[in-house]
């Protein structure tokens, strides 16, 4: 079972994720079992699951949209925090309703109260790549930043910094 390739070792280490990925991409069936990790008891299966996931959807986005319900209850109920990071990076490649859009907005700007700063930062980023395209939001993303630029921890700080580059370059 491709689970199993997940097993083992300590949170510092991605284990065999790499490989799952690249068995994924070769037979993308396989990809709803790697989803199935992100349930898992393990909470390092559902660390690597998360973390393969994530680097598959960034080659094959399209591989998601089935989970979409699945995954944005998981964004609001994750407790993991490298599962609400991961997640903050694959829910922005989801096609989303209005409705989808608001609920995943309101659980990103929730984590940007998150203890991880990895977390934070990511969920920055999916709120920018969420606003893309949405005026009105990108608008109130766009405030969002300024105010973090000057009242977020150092990496908040940081990467609000270089999204508002970001976004003065490719405003839409």
């Amino acid at each position: 079972m491709l689970l199993k390739k997940l097993r083992g070792g300590d949170r510092r280490s991605i284990g065999q994720s790499n490989r799952v990925v690249a068995l994924v991409l070769k037979r993308p069936e396989l990809f709803s079992q790697l989803l199935q990790g992100l349930w898992d008891s393990d909470l390092l299966i559902r660390m690597r699951a998360a973390d393969a996931a994530e680097k598959v959807s960034l080659r094959r986005p399209e591989l998601l949209q089935p989970f979409k319900a699945k995954l944005l209850r998981l964004l609001d109920q994750a407790t993991q925090q490298e599962l609400r990071w991961h997640l903050a990076q694959m829910v922005p490649r989801l096609r989303l309703s209005k409705r989808d859009r608001v609920r995943a907005v309101s659980v990103l700007q929730r984590q940007l109260s998150d203890q991880s700063s990895i977390v934070k930062t990511f969920a920055m980023q999916a709120l920018v790549d969420l606003a893309i395209g949405d005026d009105a939001l990108m608008a109130e993303v766009t405030k969002l930043l300024i105010t973090l630029t000057k009242t977020g921890t150092a990496a908040m700080r940081a990467r609000g910094r270089k999204l508002l580059r970001q976004l003065e370059r490719n405003p839409g």
